[in-house]
């Protein structure tokens, strides 16, 4: 994974739709828009602590995180059940799912064809971060 500290530069709004798009059946279209956001600022609550990754390969597709996205990793949060963590394991990081069982955390894979995910015995196990935004390109 490439990693890239986030910098919040000058805000560059973008135009969005009041109305949902539908992803399932068609329904009337309104062109009404709302007001500008900024991308940056909407998907980074805390920009010193976050960082974007380039993710490479398919573990965490079930979580929609795919081979080529842009994920933001923001290092302040705390991970909880059911998070995608960048997570350092004996000097290897990669991504997982954070799973907490009476009290206990293990790591997952996002990936149901993956089989059970082993660290191995005692395992040196560092969250890097919480995931907190995928961005997929469909198209360059």
């Amino acid at each position: 994974m490439h990693t890239q500290a986030a910098v919040m530069g000058p805000p560059v709004f973008l135009h969005v739709y009041l109305k949902a798009v539908c992803a399932g059946f068609p329904s009337p279209a309104d062109d009404y828009l709302d007001a500008p956001i900024d991308l940056s600022r909407a998907l980074i609550q805390n920009a010193p602590a976050t960082f974007v990754m380039t993710v490479a390969g398919d573990s965490a597709i079930d979580v929609g995180i795919f081979d080529g996205s842009l994920i933001t990793v923001d290092r302040s949060l705390v991970a909880r059940d059911g998070d995608a963590v960048v997570v350092d394991v004996n000097g290897e990081r990669s991504i997982k799912i954070i799973r907490i069982i009476g009290g206990r955390k293990t790591l997952t894979f996002g990936n149901r064809r993956y089989p059970d995910y082993d660290p191995g015995p005692d395992p040196e196990i560092d969250v890097f971060g919480v995931i907190t935004n995928s961005v997929r390109r469909f198209r360059r």
